[in-house]
């Protein structure tokens, strides 16, 4: 099957997030990735007796998928717990659709769960894992991830120009589009000038140049297309899907200015058949404000050095040229160590026009993109409605 076969052949017909923010001491991440699943199958018209391929990452458990399976009572014919960061629930979209093409699944249910603030205060977690070995970053002891994606930054600003204020406009833009959100976690107003007034964290980043710490879970199904038609909801299909990663230590990156989503995305595009120019709506993965700045110049949406530009002047906020991290993003609407499963959520919900006051009229293609790592794995999908097909 060439990757042309894949275009259309599937669709996503149901999303959710479960509880999110500060879920609280009592609740664990494969209880929030149970939540999260139960309602997206609801969502579709469908339950766990119908799901027979599994899919998806549970923090904390190294046989995600059968951990989970255990817990819904899911006995999959296919499952993958592909662990490569928060881009792998983009790759799940792209890895489902083919495992649907091929006949191997039926219905594709994809989930994460993840409670990092829960976990911040259970004694039972002392004093965390010591950095992976060999490490040869551990001795200069820096803030991970933090200071990758900050080095990132500050090597993109001596290269191109960019400003502290560009990263600014993004932190900025995320809040505007979260306060259109109700399930937002940070809702307050936002300005440049507080972006740049806040703390220094790892230079050039501000505490509101990082994403949020959040509990939380979201859940994605998918089905083929002719079994989408009957179900009664709105499908939302799976165009084209890309994945590319080229390092894993930010000091192995070949170039800190330029991610694999040159590739993701090119590969995505190509399978379907839409360029940059065709996208109404866009989901990054934000957990910096930097990647928002980078992966718009690295997937085509402009040119390398002028994301800076780009994203000034309310382009990408409520009512800009180019809707951006339209739920609020991870910098304001939530992150719960890994963000990728939400800018699928909320791409289908654009395409369904299920988005309320941040709703982008008239959205039938949409892009979902995600990362991993310190800018290592890259994984980029095109979604659209049935007149995008």
């Amino acid at each position: 099957m060439s990757p042309a076969g894949l275009r259309g052949a599937t669709a996503v017909v149901g999303v959710a997030e479960s509880d999110l923010g500060d879920v609280g001491p009592g609740r664990y991440a494969i209880e929030l990735a149970a939540q999260a699943s139960h309602r997206a199958l609801a969502d579709a018209g469908l339950t766990v007796k119908d799901v027979d391929g599994l899919f998806g990452v549970v923090s904390g458990k190294l046989m995600s998928t059968v951990d989970l399976g255990e817990y819904l009572g899911i006995r999959p014919r296919y499952t993958d717990s592909t662990m490569i960061g928060g881009s792998a629930f983009v790759t799940f979209v792209h890895h489902a659709a083919a495992a649907l093409r091929l006949g191997l699944c039926d219905v594709a249910l994809i989930a994460y769960g993840s409670t990092p603030r829960a976990d911040s205060g259970r004694a039972r977690l002392g004093g965390g894992a010591g950095p992976e070995q060999p490490n040869y970053e551990a001795q200069y002891q820096p803030r991970s991830p933090i200071s990758g994606y900050a080095l990132a930054a500050a090597r993109h600003m001596y290269q191109y120009g960019t400003t502290r204020t560009h990263l600014a406009e993004v932190a900025v833009a995320a809040r505007q589009w979260a306060r259109l959100n109700p399930r937002a976690y940070s809702r307050d107003p936002l300005t440049v000038e507080d972006v740049l007034a806040r703390p220094m964290i790892s230079s050039p980043f501000t505490s509101y140049d990082c994403c949020l710490v959040t509990d939380g879970g979201g859940a994605a199904v998918m089905v083929r297309a002719d079994r989408a038609a009957d179900l009664g909801v709105r499908p939302v299909y799976v165009l084209g899907a890309g994945e590319a990663h080229w390092h894993k230590s930010i000091n192995q990156m070949p170039d800190l200015t330029v991610s694999a989503a040159t590739e993701s995305a090119a590969r995505a595009f190509a399978m379907a058949g839409l360029t940059p120019a065709d996208v109404d709506v866009v989901e990054l993965y934000d957990a910096f404000t930097i990647n928002t700045i980078m992966f718009l110049e690295d997937m085509g949406f402009c040119a390398k050095g002028e994301g800076g530009d780009f994203v000034s002047g309310g382009r990408i906020a409520p009512g800009g040229a180019l809707p951006v991290n339209t739920n609020g993003g991870g910098l304001s609407y939530t992150h719960p160590g890994m963000y990728g499963i939400f800018t699928v959520i909320e791409a289908v919900r654009q395409l369904r026009g299920e988005a309320g006051e941040r709703q982008v009229p008239d959205a039938r293609v949409a892009v979902a993109h995600g990362n991993g790592g310190q800018l290592s794995s890259q994984v980029t999908a095109v979604l659209g409605t049935a007149e995008a097909l």
